[in-house]
């Protein structure tokens, strides 16, 4: 029997919302609201001059945890049109990697490109690493590695060479202050609209 209920959710927005962490939705949804990473973001930053140049290519995000390096990924991904496509070499293994890679290369015969993004990239041994050097050389993934670890102790010189290592820094008091109130600006906000939205429907029943 259908659930009478689920069409009232659905124009509530409810079904929509459910299965997104508060988290992810709270995320920034542009680069411009990315905090504390001014030295990559702001007007001179080096991620905004390679979007510029649309000269993205695969890159190497190193800093603390928390600093944004997930959501500038995906970011990037949406401004140069690119499927966003994430792993963790944590729970990966060789065998993920070539399901990965041939999902990429099925993308780019339809003219689709692919940004993989590499959690805790650092964790891949050296053999895993350079599994990674065909697919970006060839052009079927632009590669996006965030590691907390130094990488020039902890990834392969060859990978190294064909990314470009951003530094991200961690957030100073104010970045803090101001990634916090955007955050509860938009917790806000997402909760009138649902509130809204439920009055408007109910009111129609």
């Amino acid at each position: 029997m259908p659930n009478a209920q689920a069409p009232l959710f659905a124009a509530a927005g409810l079904e929509r919302d459910a299965p997104r962490p508060l988290a992810d939705k709270l995320r920034p949804t542009r680069l411009g609201e990315v905090v504390g990473q001014d030295h990559l973001l702001g007007s001179d930053g080096a991620l905004t001059r390679l979007l510029d140049t649309r000269t993205l290519g695969s890159l190497i995000f190193w800093g603390p945890p928390g600093t944004g390096k997930t959501t500038v990924a995906r970011l990037l991904a949406q401004a140069t049109d690119l499927h966003f496509e994430q792993i963790s070499a944590i729970f990966s293994g060789v065998g993920d990697l070539k399901k990965v890679f041939e999902a990429a290369r099925a993308r780019r015969e339809s003219g689709q490109g692919t940004l993989l993004f590499v959690d805790e990239v650092h964790r891949f041994n050296r053999a895993q690493q350079d599994s990674f050097l065909p697919v970006m050389e060839d052009g079927t993934i632009v590669l996006v590695g965030a590691t907390t670890e130094n990488p020039s102790f902890e990834l392969i010189a060859p990978l190294l060479s064909r990314a470009r290592v951003m530094v991200f820094k961690r957030l100073d008091a104010d970045a803090r202050a101001r990634r916090s109130a955007r955050r509860n600006c938009r917790r806000w906000c997402s909760s009138a609209r649902r509130s809204t939205t439920s009055s408007r429907t109910a009111t129609t029943i």
